[in-house]
């Protein structure tokens, strides 16, 4: 299939590994310029090096998306060196579980802040572009676990969240030729999650409780956030596409 995307210039955060990596890899083989966004610099090079060694255009840029300051300084670095920003995928996130009675203010507040803030953050930024151009993908990564999971009320709450952000800004910009969409992965095969002290357990889990018997590879919600900034993919906004092998 076609994507017709070509040319065209995506930030992705949070992608100095896991999904995030696989999603600037997947765009970068559409012939997308790709912006490799993380507070982990040295590790965003590396990914930005691997995709440019592979035929595709790159950058890495350092930025802290929950904050305003640093946000724009990505946006200036991004315009001086690929232009104006296309498609942005708000990937940055991740866990700090705990049952609520132990959760202290700091893990609620971190969680929500990357996930949630960094998304507002980061859309805002390429919003008037966008608008000025007529045309934008906004794709912001969810989890199934906006559903609810124990242990994880700071996670599941900016979860669903991001569905929340995402169906009220797809209101917001469908008339300037923006769409604005959510992918909801569930357990995703990545090395943090290959880390985690009790995998074999999740794996075994994963497997008994998922229609489709296995984990979920990076790839597959690469694949999902490719369809969704393409132009095969125009007419579909405000959208959640749950990337779960049939766990709900």
């Amino acid at each position: 299939m076609d994507l017709d995307i070509q040319g065209r210039t995506a930030v992705i955060t949070g992608a100095a590994g896991g999904i995030g990596a696989a999603i600037a890899s997947r765009l970068a083989r559409e012939g997308v310029r790709v912006v490799i966004v993380d507070l982990a610099a040295e590790a965003a090079e590396k990914v930005a090096a691997r995709i440019r060694d592979g035929g595709g255009e790159a950058m890495a840029v350092a930025a802290d998306v929950t904050s305003a300051d640093s946000v724009a300084a990505m946006m200036r670095t991004i315009a001086d060196g690929f232009g104006g920003v296309d498609i942005l995928v708000n990937n940055a996130g991740f866990t700090r579980d705990m049952r609520i009675g132990r959760m202290a203010e700091a893990d609620w507040d971190a969680v929500i802040d990357v996930v949630l803030k960094g998304s507002f953050l980061c859309s805002r930024a390429v919003m008037e572009g966008m608008k000025e151009r007529g045309w934008g993908r906004v794709i912001s990564i969810s989890s199934r676990a906006h559903l609810g999971n124990p242990g994880q009320t700071n996670y599941s709450a900016a979860k669903a969240g991001i569905i929340g952000f995402t169906k009220a800004l797809a209101l917001e910009s469908g008339r300037s030729g923006i769409t604005a969409n959510a992918v909801a992965p569930g357990i995703i095969d990545t090395e943090a999650v290959r880390n985690l002290g009790h995998f074999e357990k999740i794996e075994a889990a994963a497997r008994q409780i998922t229609p489709v018997q296995r984990l979920g590879r990076v790839e597959d919600v690469a694949d999902a956030v490719a369809f969704l900034a393409s132009e095969r993919a125009s007419y579909i906004t405000g959208e959640v596409l749950h990337v779960t092998g049939g766990r709900y």
